[in-house]
């Protein structure tokens, strides 16, 4: 159950060594650029320095098997462009008339352009999958409970709960396979596991809620604020941060890396192009290359 959900571990990596501030603003960046460009190739190399710099994390596997989700969101993304886009000139197929739906032509320009909104969701799939292994969940919510104490708990709790109620559809779901007249196969199986784990998180849930209101959670204080030194990692990863967007809005307003696919595909990539985009995966990866101090 652990191998296929995804779950934070200390690992000895320079994002792990970084406080989870920074992480986040850093994977913020890297998100905001996969907004702005629009450049397949551009976008190809900015996911292909997120999946190297889930390898630099440790937790490249992880990440390399989240992709197989992530294609199952991407296939549906082009399908529908290419049935419900008509603004494409250069025509694939013809349909005929399809009603209320108008002429049904499948053009190679809404192909392509959902290929690369499909890419950008990958890209940010693969993002949010890095940052849920990468940064830490208690010291993220301790960010929170600074602004609002009762949501950081909740949120804490709520997460906490993930890996048990995912241990007890293992157990149940092994208690299903023990009986003598055999388990319940398909849908009937699924569903029979899902109402008794649901039905045991409302039990659990108020044993919790009562715990608390007898230990005056209710009326616990603000946290005070904690002043840590910013390391060597939080430094690098913020200038790392700031780089990448700075090269995405540069890139944007120079029109260096354009992209238009309507109504003809027009894609500009020069010298300048594979220079940004150099610039980019470097801007990424650079903050990997300092291995010092990320003991666990």
């Amino acid at each position: 159950m652990r191998a296929r959900l995804l779950f934070y571990r200390r690992l000895r990596s320079p994002l792990h060594a970084t406080r989870a501030g920074v992480s986040v603003l850093w994977v913020a960046s890297l998100s905001a650029a996969a907004l702005l460009l629009y450049h397949p190739v551009a976008l190809l190399v900015l996911l292909g320095a997120v999946l190297c710099a889930g390898a630099g994390a440790g937790v490249g596997r992880a990440l390399a098997r989240s992709m197989r989700a992530a294609a199952f969101l991407a296939l549906p993304i082009v399908l529908v462009n290419v049935l419900v886009s008509r603004q494409g000139l250069t025509v694939l197929a013809r349909l005929g008339d399809l009603g209320p739906f108008g002429q049904g032509d499948l053009t190679l320009e809404a192909l392509l352009y959902g290929a690369v909104i499909a890419l950008k969701v990958t890209v940010l799939f693969a993002l949010t999958t890095l940052a849920s292994l990468s940064v830490d969940p208690d010291e993220m919510l301790a960010i929170l409970r600074r602004l609002s104490f009762r949501s950081a708990l909740t949120a804490s709790l709520a997460t906490r709960m993930v890996p048990v109620l995912g241990a007890d559809a293992q157990r149940l779901a092994e208690a299903q396979r023990t009986r003598p007249q055999g388990a319940p196969r398909g849908a009937t199986a699924r569903l029979g596991v899902l109402t008794a784990v649901i039905s045991g998180s409302l039990d659990r849930a108020l044993d919790v809620a009562a715990t608390l209101e007898l230990r005056g959670f209710a009326t616990a204080p603000r946290a005070p604020r904690r002043h840590r030194a910013y390391s060597r990692h939080d430094i690098a990863f913020l200038a790392s941060a700031a780089a990448v967007l700075g090269v995405a809005v540069l890139a944007r307003a120079t029109g260096t890396l354009a992209f238009s696919a309507y109504p003809e595909v027009h894609a500009r990539f020069g010298a300048a192009g594979c220079a940004l985009c150099a610039a980019l995966l470097a801007a990424v990866l650079l903050p990997f290359a300092d291995r010092r101090g990320i003991d666990p």
